[in-house]
């Protein structure tokens, strides 16, 4: 994606988040908005009954959709990109590590107790579409080698977010049987990966059932997006032409960019400031755990442990690259949006805890966004005096 497109994608999250939060803040729009995401949307067919709210169909069919496209990248940059080889994984596996650890304790800082322990994980994620397309608006101003490296640290930390999603936010208590089912769906996939096949339907047919049985077996349905990307075929058929892999990505991306991720923060970014179920002010542990964390632990964990890294010397800093430019790009690390939000969304039961997750999350995102900018301006200023002197 070209920079003028990742500029777009960022503008457009930003747009659905703002209409989100004018149709639950607006009398007239919140009568209309909250009912029509409660409402159920379902298929009946012989002895078969299917159905879930629209809040619910976003969340778990469009982001198993966004999962899916995720894991393809995720796939492709550890068959052929920045993850290929150990010597080009190792510092953005090291920043993405820290940039998960350390926002996750000073999360445990503010809440090592109670019902708001159980959001650890909000302030571990980066959305990497709204970090990057931010990112873009400095043009030239920032060096490709950081824009490869912060894109390599976000698909990482995308992979240790999927992780967490997998093995702490189940979505209900887990039915064996359907794991079971979900199992052999997922053998089967791999054995059509495995004989050749390498037209999509082989693929995309059998991925919707391995989704409903992910998502009838407890775990989260968008697990299934991710298990489903790794059985596509990422070498030519016998017939040459493009990967299946590459030719899935490039279709499927435009829809995930401009429609599902707007639809998600459209459904998920309505926060009732006027409703009297929560108060952000005075600010709750929990608003304390997510934001010091997105802003100060993405950061501070990014640029320790890439020291670290490289001080054992199992990486080595991009080329063009110094430490103070490092540090200013982990700060966008804090900008957790979708992701974030996802997590907040399967973390509480409680419904003014979720609001206050979000309104923080919010909060967070555009204030890193905006530090990450500066950050990004004064080392830019400061190298090139350096330079000049």
């Amino acid at each position: 994606m070209k920079d003028f497109e990742k500029v777009m994608v960022g503008i457009l999250l930003v747009l659905c988040a703002l209409a989100a939060l004018v149709m639950a803040n607006v009398p007239v729009l919140q009568d209309v908005y909250f009912p029509l995401l409660k409402t159920d949307i379902g298929i009946c067919t012989g002895g078969l009954s299917f159905s879930m709210s629209l809040l619910h169909w976003i969340n778990d069919g469009l982001m198993a959709v966004f999962f899916f496209a995720v894991g393809m990248e995720i796939k492709r940059e550890i068959l052929y990109g920045e993850l290929s080889s150990p010597k080009k994984a190792m510092l953005p596996v090291f920043a993405a590590i820290g940039g998960m650890l350390c926002p996750a304790l000073i999360y445990m800082l503010f809440n090592c107790s109670g019902e708001a322990s159980s959001g650890w994980g909000i302030p571990m994620a980066t959305d990497i579409a709204f970090a990057i397309g931010i990112l873009s608006l400095l043009g030239n101003r920032c060096p490709l080698a950081l824009k490869v490296f912060l894109t390599a640290l976000a698909i990482v930390d995308d992979l240790g977010a999927i992780l967490v999603l997998a093995l702490f936010y189940p979505s209900g208590e887990i039915e064996y049987m359907y794991l079971l089912y979900a199992l052999v769906i997922l053998a089967v996939l791999f054995l059509f990966n495995r004989a050749g096949l390498r037209s999509a339907a082989w693929y995309i047919v059998p991925g919707v059932a391995l989704w409903y049985a992910v998502y009838m077996s407890g775990v989260h349905a968008t697990i299934a997006g991710v298990l489903l990307a790794m059985t596509i075929p990422s070498g030519q058929g016998k017939g040459g032409g493009q990967p299946l892999l590459h030719r899935l990505e490039h279709r499927l991306f435009p829809w995930v960019n401009y429609l599902i991720m707007p639809v998600f923060a459209l459904a998920n970014a309505g926060v009732p400031f006027t409703a009297g179920s929560f108060s952000l002010w005075p600010p709750e542990s929990l608003s304390y755990g997510i934001f010091f964390g997105l802003l100060l632990g993405k950061p501070i964990g990014i640029f320790l442990f890439s020291r670290l890294a490289v001080a054992l010397r199992m990486a080595k800093l991009p080329d063009g690259v110094c430490w103070k430019q490092l540090a200013a790009i982990g700060v966008f690390g804090g900008i957790g949006f979708t992701m974030s939000i996802f997590i907040d969304n399967l973390a509480f039961s409680d419904l003014r805890l979720v609001f206050i997750g979000k309104a923080t999350i919010l909060v967070s995102s555009v204030s890193a966004a905006l530090a990450g900018l500066a950050a990004m301006v004064i080392t830019g200023k400061h190298i090139k005096q350096k330079l000049i002197n």
